[in-house]
């Protein structure tokens, strides 16, 4: 439970510091248009930055990186969240093999599209660091990029679906009580 917590505060910090970065830039146009930032605008970069580093390498093993946030907060538990709390929630045998059957199938779906995204993402940087973007190739890249992110979001988003199918409502309480509460 600490882990998730630590990565949704981590998505949270990410967000909020790209947010700072778009509001210091809309708010103060022309100090950023004379280069100066001021207070402490490059420390709100390198969080960013290592936010985009933990969001690769995760997602890079087939994990969500809260993909699924919107499901998991809202009752639809996701499989390797499950498994986690597997004696908790008190899961049959039964119901242990078919989560860890789901947390294949969604991994062995996830993997893949995760290379594709990360690979879209990276070309997209690529166009800028060769000085190569047009309006035209950075529009194709972005929608090749969201598209791909989309995939891996329904990927990730569906699993919690199906998970829940699995479970009793009483086990779907426990989940949200032991996650969220």
């Amino acid at each position: 439970m600490k882990t998730w917590m630590t990565v949704v505060g981590i998505v949270a910090v990410g967000v909020g510091a790209m947010a700072a970065v778009v509001t210091m830039s809309a708010a103060q146009p022309e100090q950023v248009a004379a280069g100066a930032h001021g207070g402490g605008a490059h420390s709100d970069y390198r969080a960013v930055d290592r936010w985009l580093k933990e969001f690769d390498q995760v997602v890079r093993e087939g994990r969500g990186f809260g993909l699924a946030f919107a499901a998991d907060q809202h009752g639809y538990p996701g499989p390797m969240h499950v498994l986690e709390l597997k004696d908790r929630l008190r899961l049959s045998p039964d119901q242990e093999r078919a989560m860890h059957r789901l947390k294949d199938a969604m991994f062995g779906e996830s993997r893949p599209a995760a290379a594709r995204l990360l690979a879209a993402e990276q070309r997209l940087r690529a166009l800028f660091a060769a000085g190569a973007s047009t309006e035209a190739t950075v529009r194709a890249a972005v929608t090749d990029a969201e598209r791909t992110r989309t995939e891996l979001r329904s990927i990730h988003l569906l699993a919690h679906l199906k998970t829940r199918d699995l479970l009793s409502v009483e086990q779907i309480r426990l989940y949200h009580a032991a996650r969220w509460l």
